[in-house]
Parts: structure tokens; C-alpha cells; sequence
């Protein structure tokens, strides 16, 4: 009897998994608060050279706040004050309205910046001074934050298939609570990145063990289901970010409150159950029984579990795994699964690329960064529900391309639209967004069910440290718009079209069962019904 035979035995779709999911919850909320962080805790207030020390004697100590600015300070061409330069000598013939350029020397801020602390009491930039010439350290935070994810990805999906989803799950609540904590009270720029690469890591193991625990734990028929409402966490968390950074505008503190929901993860671990299908995998067939006995307790089957035994649960696996270890090295060992690792990697690298280059150059909203926030939150929810009937009445594969395409040609329509038409660059760029999104939610389930249970992890590892290299890359690609301007665009759209076509040579997963070990990917999958009853 094939473990999702049992599954729908015992009901793949009760309190059981519902228990599942609000546990799961509880982490899962701080993986948008702290991979979008960067929005509030590293945003740079408005600032101006600090003139405080200057001091040319009692012409300038009676001067008013105006005037000291005026003749210390030059202005842009919208007549704002020069966030980096100062004069290299006072310039009292401003107060007159003269403002003739010659011997007008400018240099760098001599003492530091006044900042405007009105939205932002305190950021990164505002802590250690990152402006003007240290600008790129204050970008710089992130990109290492995402570093760390791509690495973590990949040695979280390596433990975890070799000594259990949950240990290491909470392996990940505790790292990700102690470094996030530890950077809070950084004393340093350099202490708070390095601490902030670990979080990266430690939050990576969350991010990618916790989405196949929950689909794992579900039947064939709400798979579906399970990878779209455990999406909704990104979307939940987005929301309750916002709020958070809202009323806490100190970085500390911001951080500090973001990570809290990891202390009642904690507490809730105990509960969480091992995955039946892994144990299964891994020959121990007793630890699998006893979590599907709880399971059919709790869903109310226990009468389906009267003749299912250790020995019958053993049994049912067709391949002797032995003792075998499996590595990153058996995604490439036989030619099917090699086919799939090569073209999910590719469909992972291009959705991710895509989503946080869409991401961090969508322009023309005028709004405060908390609107921005909670506009960007708000669209996700209606596209993911839509995603949910699409992927249960088409299918993955469809899916997965069309959301990439889609996304292909809302940037490819910007790159034509003059940016004098901003309502209209702004509704595509909203539209790019949601769609790119939505790729986001396929692609995660459609992994889980790509890959074997006995290299699974593994799988979602790899592909994961691939997203997060296009993560990493993506923010540099705006940089060629020095080169033609209208290069980002084309290379963003262009990645997302060809990603979309990698996705068609992939195998379509829907009422499919999950493959348990490798040689299940290497023979036709096995089809479904749900009309039919499983016996």
C-alpha cells in the first residue's frame, strides 16, 4: 500500500494538517518581515551636510537656520538642498540673492549629516553615517542577507534529508532568533552584516523545510490547496510588517519585533510532527506509524488503521534503500532526474530574477513606503486565489509558464510606454508584480512534487540556491541602463520569457503521486483519481 493510499485512508485533508499549518504559521510570518526589512530598517531619511561646527565669527552665529544653510550649502536644480556637498567657504553673497557660480568650490560633508527623522527615527544609514559616498554599504546589507539564504539553502536541504525535517526545523527557529537578536545590539557595521549573513542562513532552513513538511503531510487531492494557503504566510507577513514598521521606526527594536513570532514557534515545536513520508524512506517504520496514528486520531479514521501495521508501512516501499545516504550529487546521477534539476534550477533562477528586479524598480506610486508596502501586499492576495483554482482545474506546468510569459510581456509593454504616461507604467508594473508572484507560489509546490522524498530537500535546496544568486545579481542589472537604457528591461523580460519556456519541458505533477525515491522519477508517474476509491 502506497503511503498516499494510506494518506487518504486517514483523511490527507483534517485537523491534523490544519494543526500543521498554524504551527508552521508562527515562522513562517517572519520570513517576509525579515527579506523585506531592508525597506524600512535600511531606508535613508532625507539628509544635508551638518554645519554645526562651522563657526566664522559673529556674522555667522546671527544668522538664522535659513540663512546658515543658504550660505554654506549649494542647491540642486529643483532647488533642494545638496544632500552630499558643502561649500568649501562660507558664501555670504547668497543673503543677497547673488548667486554667481565662480570660486563656488564645493566638498564632501566635513561633519557628518543632519537627517530628518519625521518617518524614521533611526536606520541603518542614520547609525553609521551610510550616505552619499558609503551608499553602496547600506545596499550592501541586503545583498549579503541573501548570500547567507543561498547558502543556507542548500545546507539546510542537505541535513534535513539526511537527519529529519523536524530537528532541523528547530535548528532553524533557534539560529534564526540568536543571530537576529545578536544583530540588534550591534556595535558595528561589520558585526551587524556578518550576523546578518547567518540570519540569512538560519531563516533559509525555515523557508525551504517547512513548505515540504506541510505538502508531505497532505493528500494528493489538497496539495494543491496546502501549496497555496501556505503562500498566503509571504502574503500575511508582508501585511503584519507593514504594520509592525509603522509603529516601531527604531531599527533595534524593529528587528527585535519581526524576530518575536520565533518564540512561540518554539514553544509550539513539540507539537510538529515528523514527516511519515520520510521516516517511511528512511526505514523507520515505527516513528511512521506512530505520527499516522495520531494523524487518523485526530481526522477521526482510527478504524482505517486496524490492519496497517510498522511491517505493512515497511513493505510498501518498492526499492530497498538500505542504508544509502543520498547527496546533491544524485540530482545529476541518471538522466530524467538530471533533466529536472538542470530545468527547475534554470525556472528558479529566472523567477527570482525576476520578481525582486520587477521589485526594485517599480516607480511612479508617490506614496510613503508603508502605502507602498501595503499596496504590494494587498494585490498578492486575490492573484493567489486565483492561482489556487487555475493550478487545480489546468495544472503546475501551465501555469508556471504562463505566469512567466505574462510577466515577460508586462515588461516588455514598459519598455515602450514613455514614462510621462506613469498611470499606465504604474497598473503594468502592479500587474508584472502580482504575476510574478503568483510564480513565485507554483514554483514552490511544484518543486515539492518534482522532486523524490529521499532527495527532496536536497532538490528544494538546490533550486532555492539558485533563486537566491538571481536575487543577488538582479539589483545590478539596473546598473547597464548607463549602457542603453533600456537594457534592464530587455534583460529582465528576456530572462522571464526564457524561463517560462525551460518550465514547458518539465513534467506536469497535478493528481500525480509524490515520488518516494529516484527510480520513480526515472519510470512514467502514476495517475491519480479522485473519484476512485483507494483500497
Amino acid at each position: 500500500m502506497k503511503f498516499d493510499n494510506v494518506l487518504s485512508e486517514i483523511n490527507g485533508f483534517g485537523k491534523f494538517q490544519i494543526k500543521l499549518v498554524l504551527i508552521q504559521f508562527l515562522s513562517r510570518i517572519t520570513l517576509p518581515c525579515h527579506f523585506l526589512l531592508n525597506n524600512f530598517m535600511a531606508a535613508v531619511p532625507a539628509h544635508r551636510c551638518n554645519i554645526s561646527a562651522l563657526d566664522d565669527g559673529d556674522i555667522f552665529r546671527n544668522l538664522t537656520l535659513e540663512q546658515k544653510l543658504a550660505v554654506s550649502i549649494p542647491a540642486e536644480q529643483d532647488g533642494a538642498l545638496s544632500s552630499c556637498q558643502m561649500f568649501s567657504q562660507l558664501h555670504y553673497q547668497h543673503l543677497s540673492g547673488s548667486n554667481r557660480s565662480e570660486d563656488t568650490f564645493t566638498v564632501q560633508c566635513q561633519n557628518g549629516w543632519v537627517y530628518d527623522n519625521s518617518t524614521f527615527k533611526s536606520t541603518l544609514a542614520t547609525e553609521w553615517d551610510l550616505v552619499c559616498s558609503r551608499k553602496g554599504m547600506n545596499r550592501a546589507t541586503a545583498s549579503v542577507f541573501f548570500i547567507g539564504v543561498m547558502f543556507g539553502a542548500p545546507l539546510f536541504g542537505f541535513l534535513s534529508d539526511r537527519f529529519g525535517r523536524r530537528p532541523l526545523l528547530l535548528v532553524s527557529y533557534l539560529s534564526s532568533m540568536t543571530f537576529a537578536v545578536l544583530s540588534a545590539f550591534s556595535t558595528s557595521y561589520i558585526m551587524f552584516v556578518i550576523l546578518r549573513f547567518f540570519t540569512g542562513m538560519s531563516l533559509a532552513g525555515i523557508s525551504i523545510i517547512s513548505i515540504v513538511l506541510n505538502v508531505e503531510w497532505f493528500s494528493i487531492e489538497h496539495r494543491t490547496f496546502s501549496g497555496v494557503i501556505i503562500s498566503l504566510d509571504w502574503t500575511l507577513g508582508n501585511l503584519i510588517l507593514c504594520g509592525i514598521a509603522y509603529c516601531v521606526n527604531e531599527w533595534r527594536m524593529l528587528i527585535l519585533a519581526v524576530t518575536s513570532p520565533l518564540i512561540l514557534a518554539v514553544i509550539a515545536w513539540r507539537w510538529l510532527p515528523e514527516s511519515a513520508r520520510w521516516l517511511m524512506a528512511h526505514g523507520k517504520a515505527d516513528a511512521a506509524h506512530r505520527y499516522i496514528m495520531q494523524c487518523a486520531k485526530m481526522n477521526n479514521r482510527a478504524t482505517c488503521m486496524a490492519t496497517i501495521t510498522p511491517r505493512t508501512l515497511l513493505e510498501s516501499a518498492d526499492t530497498e534503500t538500505g542504508e544509502k545516504k543520498y547527496t546533491f550529487a544524485d540530482l545529476f546521477r541518471t538522466p530524467n532526474i538530471r533533466k529536472l534539476a538542470i530545468c527547475s534550477g534554470i525556472v528558479w533562477y529566472g523567477v527570482a530574477f525576476t520578481y525582486y528586479g520587477i521589485s526594485l524598480n517599480i516607480a511612479g506610486f508617490g506614496l510613503n513606503p508603508y502605502l507602498t508596502q501595503l499596496v504590494f501586499a494587498s494585490i498578492e492576495m486575490p492573484m493567489k486565489i486565483g492561482v489556487y483554482f487555475f493550478l487545480e482545474k489546468v495544472g503546475r506546468r501551465p501555469g508556471m509558464i504562463g505566469t512567466m510569459l505574462f510577466t515577460g510581456l508586462c515588461l516588455l509593454i514598459n519598455i515602450f510606454v514613455s514614462e510621462d504616461k506613469w498611470v499606465i507604467r504604474t497598473v503594468v508594473a502592479v500587474l508584472g508584480k502580482a504575476l510574478s508572484e503568483a510564480s513565485f507560489t507554483i514554483v514552490f509546490l511544484f518543486t515539492t512534487e518534482l522532486y523524490p522524498t529521499v532527495v527532496r530537500q536536497n532538490g528544494v535546496g538546490y533550486t532555492s540556491f539558485l533563486a537566491r544568486l538571481g536575487v543577488s545579481i538582479s539589483p545590478l542589472i539596473v546598473l547597464l541602463e548607463d549602457v542603453w537604457h533600456f537594457l534592464p528591461g530587455v534583460i529582465y523580460c528576456a530572462v522571464a520569457v526564457g524561463s517560462g519556456l525551460v518550465a514547458s519541458l518539465l513534467p506536469e505533477t497535478l493528481n500525480t503521486r509524490l515520488p518516494e525515491f529516484i527510480e520513480d522519477i526515472e519510470k512514467p508517474r502514476v495517475q491519480s483519481s479522485r473519484k476512485k476509491e483507494i483500497h
